[in-house]
């Protein structure tokens, strides 16, 4: 690409042949009416369905649609790291294939970005209706958590949709995260930043690739890569539980005097199970730390890029221009 576009929209893409057709029909109209500059960046993860042929046929017809696809799948956060690390524009926005995330709150992002002087516009849910009401409590202990962690920086109900400024993309870029949580990450730079509300829709096509698993390994990595509170947890829990082995021996102690011990195990196998089991959630914990030490001492890259046709267009150009030297 010989110019920067002015706006770079970051797709992350896992088996979504039902659903991108739909939501390139949507979201075409909306880029084109903007009258800049634009591409979009589709980062297939490793699909196993007919989304990568799709992918090439829409590009086919939108050469503003460009392609990204890994080598195998490495997740949505790894994707999303990949469309952030490759995009051109000026201005970047995330947005998912599924529609949940109204691609017409991009105008209006950008236009409170330009008009305010932003490097961050969160995209936040004003209503989760369409949500379970198992998900929505979920979520709102997630979002609580995180708040507490990183501090009233993180709007509460803000997920992946935001638009970033080039500033705060390079600034994130430079960051050495091996595992990154976009969704801690942005608010902890602590870049100029606002808000555009918007209903949350329910998936167009498709099921959902969030399972309850996915949540909880996502909770479980935005605790751990950003914050040292669960080890400050294991000191208290090991705190407690010689405080409580304490009373057992006063316990103990006093019924002896008194004479009402009686032979048995019962009080000796609790004491041994709640030693135990604190033991085991602080090496637990522990062991998160270590696992995360041990992937960074490595260093592995978070993905690997099998094709991306914005290279295969320079390669192109490159050719023509070799031809028009000779």
């Amino acid at each position: 690409m010989s110019t920067a576009p002015q706006l770079s929209v970051v797709m992350p893409i896992y088996n979504e042949q039902e659903a991108l057709p739909l939501t390139v029909e949507r979201l075409r109209p909306i880029l084109d009416e903007l009258g800049i500059d634009y591409e979009v960046v589709g980062v297939d993860d490793g699909s196993t369905d007919a989304t990568p042929v799709l992918m090439q046929k829409i590009r086919q017809d939108w050469p503003e649609f460009r392609i990204i696809r890994f080598a195998r799948n490495s997740g949505h956060q790894a994707a999303l790291k990949a469309g952030l690390d490759r995009a051109f524009g000026d201005y970047v926005v995330s947005i998912d294939a599924d529609l949940q995330d109204p691609p017409e709150k991009i105008p209006e992002m950008l236009s409170l970005a330009r008009e305010q002087n932003l490097d961050i516009v969160y995209g936040v849910r004003g209503d989760r209706g369409t949500d379970s009401f198992f998900k929505r409590r979920t979520a709102g202990a997630y979002y609580g958590l995180m708040r507490r962690l990183v501090g009233k920086r993180m709007p509460s109900q803000a997920g992946d949709y935001r638009l970033l400024s080039r500033p705060a993309v390079d600034a994130l870029k430079a960051l050495p995260e091996h595992q990154p949580v976009y969704r801690l990450l942005v608010p902890w730079l602590g870049f100029p930043s606002g808000e555009v509300v918007y209903v949350r829709e329910e998936r167009v096509a498709g099921a959902t690739h969030y399972p309850l698993g996915k949540m909880v390994r996502l909770a479980l990595d935005s605790v751990t890569n950003f914050s040292a509170a669960p080890l400050r947890l294991a000191t208290w829990l090991g705190l407690f539980s010689f405080l409580v082995c304490l009373g057992l021996v006063a316990y103990t102690a006093i019924e002896h005097v008194l004479g009402n011990t009686v032979p048995g195990w019962s009080s000796l196998f609790i004491g041994m199970l709640f030693i135990g089991a604190v033991q085991l959630i602080c090496v637990g914990l522990l062991g998160e730390y270590v696992g995360r030490i041990y992937s960074a001492v490595q260093a592995r890259p978070a993905y690997f890029i099998g094709y991306d046709s914005a290279e295969e267009r320079a390669r192109t150009g490159a050719e023509k221009f070799t031809d028009c030297v000779r």
